[in-house]
Protein backbone atom coordinates (compact mmCIF):
# COMPACT_ATOMS: atom_id res chain seq x y z
CA UNK A 1 0.00 0.00 0.00
CA UNK A 2 2.89 2.23 1.01
CA UNK A 3 4.43 1.94 -2.97
CA UNK A 4 0.89 2.38 -4.44
CA UNK A 5 0.56 5.56 -2.55
CA UNK A 6 3.98 6.85 -3.23
CA UNK A 7 2.95 5.99 -6.91
CA UNK A 8 0.24 8.30 -6.78
CA UNK A 9 1.39 10.97 -4.90
CA UNK A 10 4.17 10.99 -7.63
CA UNK A 11 1.47 11.15 -10.53
CA UNK A 12 0.14 14.07 -8.98
CA UNK A 13 3.45 15.62 -8.05
CA UNK A 14 3.95 15.66 -12.37
CA UNK A 15 1.09 17.39 -13.29
CA UNK A 16 2.37 20.37 -11.88
CA UNK A 17 5.88 20.45 -13.86
CA UNK A 18 4.18 21.08 -17.18
CA UNK A 19 1.84 23.63 -15.95
CA UNK A 20 5.09 25.75 -15.13
CA UNK A 21 7.00 25.15 -18.04
CA UNK A 22 3.71 26.36 -20.28
CA UNK A 23 3.61 29.15 -18.39
CA UNK A 24 7.02 29.29 -18.93
CA UNK A 25 6.92 28.59 -22.37
CA UNK A 26 3.71 31.12 -22.89
CA UNK A 27 6.60 33.83 -21.55
CA UNK A 28 9.18 33.07 -24.45
CA UNK A 29 6.81 33.15 -26.91
CA UNK A 30 4.90 36.51 -26.08
CA UNK A 31 8.19 38.07 -25.41
CA UNK A 32 10.30 36.99 -28.19
CA UNK A 33 7.37 38.31 -31.05
CA UNK A 34 7.97 41.99 -31.30
CA UNK A 35 4.50 42.32 -32.43
CA UNK A 36 2.97 40.08 -29.53
CA UNK A 37 5.11 42.33 -27.14
CA UNK A 38 3.56 45.73 -28.99
CA UNK A 39 0.15 43.93 -28.28
CA UNK A 40 0.36 43.24 -24.71
CA UNK A 41 2.11 46.58 -24.29
CA UNK A 42 -0.93 48.20 -25.87
CA UNK A 43 -3.30 46.35 -23.63
CA UNK A 44 -1.29 47.21 -20.57
CA UNK A 45 -1.27 50.68 -21.66
CA UNK A 46 -5.61 50.80 -21.64
CA UNK A 47 -5.68 49.06 -18.34
CA UNK A 48 -3.05 51.61 -16.88
CA UNK A 49 -4.83 54.55 -18.56
CA UNK A 50 -8.69 52.96 -17.07
CA UNK A 51 -7.00 53.19 -13.89
CA UNK A 52 -5.84 56.48 -13.88
CA UNK A 53 -8.79 57.61 -15.12
CA UNK A 54 -10.80 55.70 -12.44
CA UNK A 55 -8.98 57.33 -9.63
CA UNK A 56 -9.14 60.64 -11.55
CA UNK A 57 -6.11 61.35 -12.13
CA UNK A 58 -6.55 62.36 -15.80
CA UNK A 59 -9.22 63.16 -17.55
CA UNK A 60 -11.03 63.87 -14.12
CA UNK A 61 -12.57 67.81 -16.12
CA UNK A 62 -14.03 65.74 -19.45
CA UNK A 63 -17.53 67.61 -18.80
CA UNK A 64 -15.78 70.77 -19.25
CA UNK A 65 -16.21 73.68 -21.86
CA UNK A 66 -12.99 73.97 -23.69
CA UNK A 67 -13.56 76.10 -26.15
CA UNK A 68 -16.35 76.93 -29.00
CA UNK A 69 -18.41 73.81 -30.50
CA UNK A 70 -17.44 72.23 -32.99
CA UNK A 71 -13.66 73.21 -33.36
CA UNK A 72 -11.81 70.75 -35.58
CA UNK A 73 -8.64 68.93 -34.50
CA UNK A 74 -5.45 71.64 -33.93
CA UNK A 75 -2.48 71.93 -31.74
CA UNK A 76 -5.15 73.31 -28.99
CA UNK A 77 -7.73 71.24 -29.58
CA UNK A 78 -6.49 67.50 -29.97
CA UNK A 79 -9.21 65.82 -32.19
CA UNK A 80 -11.03 68.63 -31.64
CA UNK A 81 -14.51 69.65 -29.20
CA UNK A 82 -18.11 68.16 -29.52
CA UNK A 83 -21.46 70.29 -29.97
CA UNK A 84 -21.29 71.76 -26.22
CA UNK A 85 -17.25 72.39 -27.04
CA UNK A 86 -15.94 69.54 -24.57
CA UNK A 87 -12.78 67.95 -25.87
CA UNK A 88 -13.01 64.93 -27.26
CA UNK A 89 -9.46 63.82 -26.54
CA UNK A 90 -10.56 63.44 -22.76
CA UNK A 91 -13.29 61.95 -23.97
CA UNK A 92 -12.13 59.30 -25.64
CA UNK A 93 -9.63 59.02 -22.34
CA UNK A 94 -12.42 58.78 -20.12
CA UNK A 95 -14.23 56.36 -22.72
CA UNK A 96 -11.68 53.83 -21.91
CA UNK A 97 -12.29 53.46 -18.45
CA UNK A 98 -15.69 53.02 -19.75
CA UNK A 99 -14.36 50.13 -21.81
CA UNK A 100 -11.91 48.01 -19.98
CA UNK A 101 -14.63 48.17 -16.89
CA UNK A 102 -17.15 46.65 -19.63
CA UNK A 103 -14.75 44.03 -21.06
CA UNK A 104 -13.24 43.18 -17.36
CA UNK A 105 -17.06 42.74 -15.55
CA UNK A 106 -18.52 40.77 -18.57
CA UNK A 107 -15.52 38.94 -18.94
CA UNK A 108 -15.76 38.06 -15.34
CA UNK A 109 -18.87 36.73 -15.02
CA UNK A 110 -19.05 35.36 -18.34
CA UNK A 111 -15.40 33.20 -17.24
CA UNK A 112 -17.65 31.97 -13.77
CA UNK A 113 -20.84 30.77 -15.43
CA UNK A 114 -19.11 29.00 -18.12
CA UNK A 115 -16.41 27.42 -15.91
CA UNK A 116 -18.46 26.32 -12.98
CA UNK A 117 -21.54 24.57 -15.28
CA UNK A 118 -19.23 23.46 -18.01
CA UNK A 119 -16.80 21.88 -15.03
CA UNK A 120 -20.43 20.20 -13.20
CA UNK A 121 -21.75 18.57 -17.14
CA UNK A 122 -18.38 17.10 -17.88
CA UNK A 123 -17.14 15.84 -14.51
CA UNK A 124 -20.64 14.54 -13.26
CA UNK A 125 -22.25 13.46 -16.44
CA UNK A 126 -25.48 11.76 -16.56
CA UNK A 127 -28.92 13.78 -15.48
CA UNK A 128 -26.77 16.93 -14.50
CA UNK A 129 -25.06 16.88 -17.75
CA UNK A 130 -28.30 16.72 -19.76
CA UNK A 131 -30.05 19.14 -17.95
CA UNK A 132 -26.90 21.69 -18.35
CA UNK A 133 -26.78 21.10 -22.18
CA UNK A 134 -30.30 21.42 -22.28
CA UNK A 135 -30.19 24.53 -20.91
CA UNK A 136 -27.33 26.18 -22.55
CA UNK A 137 -28.72 24.57 -25.62
CA UNK A 138 -32.12 26.49 -25.39
CA UNK A 139 -30.27 29.46 -24.23
CA UNK A 140 -28.42 29.73 -27.09
CA UNK A 141 -31.41 28.99 -29.56
CA UNK A 142 -31.89 32.52 -29.10
CA UNK A 143 -30.36 35.10 -31.45
CA UNK A 144 -27.53 36.87 -29.24
CA UNK A 145 -28.66 40.58 -29.74
CA UNK A 146 -32.23 39.48 -29.22
CA UNK A 147 -31.31 38.19 -26.18
CA UNK A 148 -29.47 41.58 -25.22
CA UNK A 149 -31.26 43.95 -26.09
CA UNK A 150 -34.38 41.83 -24.17
CA UNK A 151 -32.14 41.50 -20.96
CA UNK A 152 -31.30 45.73 -21.50
CA UNK A 153 -34.93 46.76 -21.80
CA UNK A 154 -36.42 44.31 -18.85
CA UNK A 155 -33.35 46.11 -16.61
CA UNK A 156 -33.36 49.68 -17.59
CA UNK A 157 -30.37 51.42 -19.57
CA UNK A 158 -27.60 51.86 -17.66
CA UNK A 159 -23.70 51.14 -17.22
CA UNK A 160 -25.20 47.89 -14.86
CA UNK A 161 -27.44 46.73 -17.15
CA UNK A 162 -24.72 46.30 -20.19
CA UNK A 163 -22.28 44.41 -18.05
CA UNK A 164 -25.48 42.05 -16.97
CA UNK A 165 -26.27 42.12 -20.27
CA UNK A 166 -22.91 41.17 -22.07
CA UNK A 167 -22.36 38.67 -18.80
CA UNK A 168 -24.88 36.53 -18.94
CA UNK A 169 -25.08 36.07 -22.82
CA UNK A 170 -21.86 35.33 -23.85
CA UNK A 171 -20.98 31.79 -21.32
CA UNK A 172 -22.13 29.67 -23.67
CA UNK A 173 -19.65 28.81 -26.05
CA UNK A 174 -16.68 28.63 -22.93
CA UNK A 175 -19.22 25.68 -21.07
CA UNK A 176 -19.35 23.89 -23.92
CA UNK A 177 -15.48 24.00 -24.16
CA UNK A 178 -14.58 23.53 -20.75
CA UNK A 179 -17.11 20.75 -20.45
CA UNK A 180 -15.30 18.62 -23.19
CA UNK A 181 -12.41 19.15 -21.80
CA UNK A 182 -13.46 18.32 -18.08
CA UNK A 183 -14.73 15.02 -19.77
CA UNK A 184 -11.39 14.14 -21.23
CA UNK A 185 -9.09 15.08 -18.07
CA UNK A 186 -11.34 13.19 -15.40
CA UNK A 187 -9.96 9.92 -16.07
CA UNK A 188 -6.63 10.90 -16.72
CA UNK A 189 -4.06 9.66 -14.35
CA UNK A 190 -3.23 12.66 -11.77
CA UNK A 191 -7.23 12.60 -11.46
CA UNK A 192 -7.39 9.06 -10.77
CA UNK A 193 -4.32 9.78 -7.94
CA UNK A 194 -6.16 12.85 -6.79
CA UNK A 195 -9.42 10.12 -6.00
CA UNK A 196 -6.96 7.56 -4.55
CA UNK A 197 -5.49 10.17 -2.17
CA UNK A 198 -9.15 10.58 -1.01
CA UNK A 199 -9.47 13.81 -2.44
CA UNK A 200 -13.22 14.71 -3.08
CA UNK A 201 -15.50 15.70 -6.15
CA UNK A 202 -15.37 19.41 -6.25
CA UNK A 203 -11.45 19.30 -4.71
CA UNK A 204 -10.31 16.93 -7.97
CA UNK A 205 -12.48 19.84 -10.09
CA UNK A 206 -11.12 23.05 -8.68
CA UNK A 207 -7.78 21.85 -7.37
CA UNK A 208 -6.97 19.23 -10.42
CA UNK A 209 -8.70 19.21 -13.38
CA UNK A 210 -9.06 22.92 -13.73
CA UNK A 211 -5.38 24.40 -13.25
CA UNK A 212 -4.83 22.18 -16.18
CA UNK A 213 -7.50 23.57 -18.49
CA UNK A 214 -6.31 26.87 -17.39
CA UNK A 215 -5.40 28.13 -20.82
CA UNK A 216 -8.38 27.45 -22.37
CA UNK A 217 -10.35 30.03 -19.73
CA UNK A 218 -7.17 32.78 -20.24
CA UNK A 219 -7.98 32.35 -24.59
CA UNK A 220 -11.69 32.43 -23.62
CA UNK A 221 -11.38 35.84 -21.71
CA UNK A 222 -8.91 37.64 -24.27
CA UNK A 223 -12.06 36.70 -27.16
CA UNK A 224 -14.89 37.31 -24.56
CA UNK A 225 -13.10 40.70 -23.55
CA UNK A 226 -12.53 42.61 -26.70
CA UNK A 227 -16.05 40.93 -27.98
CA UNK A 228 -17.80 42.67 -25.20
CA UNK A 229 -16.39 45.90 -26.11
CA UNK A 230 -17.58 46.16 -29.53
CA UNK A 231 -21.05 44.55 -28.41
CA UNK A 232 -21.58 47.61 -26.29
CA UNK A 233 -21.06 49.39 -29.77
CA UNK A 234 -23.73 48.06 -30.50
CA UNK A 235 -25.99 48.67 -27.86
CA UNK A 236 -25.20 52.18 -27.66
CA UNK A 237 -25.85 53.00 -30.97
CA UNK A 238 -29.36 51.49 -30.15
CA UNK A 239 -29.69 53.14 -27.73
CA UNK A 240 -29.60 50.95 -24.44
CA UNK A 241 -25.94 51.49 -23.74
CA UNK A 242 -24.15 53.15 -20.86
CA UNK A 243 -26.02 56.28 -19.87
CA UNK A 244 -24.55 59.77 -18.47
CA UNK A 245 -20.58 59.18 -18.90
CA UNK A 246 -18.44 58.85 -22.23
CA UNK A 247 -18.11 55.55 -23.93
CA UNK A 248 -16.28 55.05 -27.28
CA UNK A 249 -19.84 53.57 -28.16
CA UNK A 250 -22.16 56.69 -27.49
CA UNK A 251 -19.79 58.43 -29.03
CA UNK A 252 -20.02 57.54 -31.93
CA UNK A 253 -23.76 56.95 -31.60
CA UNK A 254 -24.00 60.89 -31.26
CA UNK A 255 -21.34 61.06 -34.56
CA UNK A 256 -24.15 59.45 -37.04
CA UNK A 257 -25.47 63.09 -36.92
CA UNK A 258 -22.30 64.79 -36.86
CA UNK A 259 -20.96 63.80 -39.96
CA UNK A 260 -23.74 65.40 -42.08
CA UNK A 261 -22.74 68.72 -40.83
CA UNK A 262 -18.67 67.53 -41.49
CA UNK A 263 -17.79 67.18 -38.11
CA UNK A 264 -15.46 63.74 -38.15
CA UNK A 265 -13.52 63.89 -35.41
CA UNK A 266 -15.52 62.26 -32.67
CA UNK A 267 -16.19 59.39 -34.73
CA UNK A 268 -12.27 59.01 -36.07
CA UNK A 269 -11.32 59.57 -32.07
CA UNK A 270 -13.79 56.74 -30.95
CA UNK A 271 -13.04 54.33 -34.07
CA UNK A 272 -9.25 54.47 -33.60
CA UNK A 273 -9.35 54.19 -29.53
CA UNK A 274 -11.67 50.53 -30.09
CA UNK A 275 -9.60 49.51 -33.13
CA UNK A 276 -6.46 49.98 -30.95
CA UNK A 277 -7.04 47.94 -28.01
CA UNK A 278 -9.45 45.37 -30.06
CA UNK A 279 -6.57 44.41 -32.35
CA UNK A 280 -4.40 44.00 -29.43
CA UNK A 281 -6.04 41.70 -28.07
CA UNK A 282 -6.40 39.78 -31.32
CA UNK A 283 -3.01 39.63 -31.77
CA UNK A 284 -2.23 38.82 -28.00
CA UNK A 285 -5.46 36.29 -27.97
CA UNK A 286 -3.21 34.34 -30.70
CA UNK A 287 0.01 34.66 -29.23
CA UNK A 288 -1.89 32.70 -26.22
CA UNK A 289 -3.35 30.27 -28.44
CA UNK A 290 -0.12 29.60 -30.37
CA UNK A 291 1.80 29.48 -26.93
CA UNK A 292 -0.92 27.36 -24.58
CA UNK A 293 -2.34 24.96 -27.14
CA UNK A 294 -0.63 21.70 -26.50
CA UNK A 295 -1.07 20.46 -30.24
CA UNK A 296 0.35 23.22 -31.28
CA UNK A 297 4.04 23.54 -29.37
CA UNK A 298 5.31 21.02 -31.72
CA UNK A 299 4.59 23.01 -34.62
Amino acid sequence: MTASATTNISVTNTRTKPSRSMWQHTFHVITHDKLSCIALLVVIFYFVLALLTFMGVIAGNWGAEIGPAYSPPSAQYIFGTDIFGRSVFLKMIKGAETAVAIGLVTSIISLIIGTILGAVAGYFGGIVDEVIVWFYTTFSSIPFFMLLIAIAFIMGKGTTTVFISLGVTSWVGLCRIVRGEVMKHKDREYSQAASALGAGHYRKIFKHILPNISHVLIINFSQTFESAIKSEVILSYLGLGVQGRPSWGTMIDDSKLELARGVWWQLAAATLAMFLIVLAFNILGDALRDALDPKLKGK
